[in-house]
């Protein structure tokens, strides 16, 4: 074989190679923003995401640290800063407080004419809301004191999508369903980690 050809040979030859292997760059999964998105992601997550709003909502109610927190709710300061890094803020000294608010979703349990049913609401303040709702209807059955029961009418909760769902005062449908028992249970949320 003449040089010519050998010449030639190399170049069709190197045409033909391999891209060298570049990293693919991560795909970020965010934070579900609806109920959809939630409800699709696999068990584990649902489970990380509800440590990730116990700790959270631990950090605002009793006013202690990221490392503390997580470890209360059986996660890692890591993944709560991962998934709910809106919910936080950094301090001058490096060390992450919880906002007084946050936008993140959580699946909570609603009383209707029906029963309960869960739905997806997106923020802490909309929680507040709703558990001082619980709070007033259980005194209620409890007690048969309407007072705070009345500050509810005419208030609703907004769902992820935007969806007013009016909160039941209904004293009768209430009663009925309290006799059920449909109106008991251990937590607002739909859901527990």
């Amino acid at each position: 074989m003449n040089k010519s050809k050998r010449t030639a040979k190399k170049k069709t030859n190197s045409s033909h190679k391999k891209p060298p292997n570049k990293p693919r760059p991560k795909t970020k999964l965010a934070a579900p923003h609806t109920e959809t998105q939630y409800l699709a992601r696999p068990e584990k997550f649902k489970e990380t995401w509800d440590r990730v709003l116990a700790a959270i909502s631990k950090m605002r109610r009793e006013k202690i640290s990221l490392t503390q927190a997580s470890r209360d709710a059986g996660t890692s300061p890591r993944t709560v800063t991962k998934w709910a890094n809106t919910a936080l803020q950094k301090r001058k000294n490096g060390k992450y407080a919880a906002k007084t608010s946050d936008n993140l979703l959580r699946l909570v349990m609603i009383p209707t004419p029906e029963g309960t049913r869960d739905i997806a609401v997106r923020g802490s303040k909309q929680v507040t809301l709703l558990a001082e709702y619980w709070n007033a209807l259980h005194r209620y059955l409890q007690t048969g004191d309407v007072s705070q029961l009345k500050e509810f009418r005419g208030k609703h909760i907004k769902d992820a999508n935007g969806v007013d769902v009016p909160l039941l005062v209904d004293l009768s449908a209430l009663n009925r369903m309290g006799s059920a028992g449909v109106l008991s249970f251990e937590s607002l949320y739909a859901r527990s980690a």
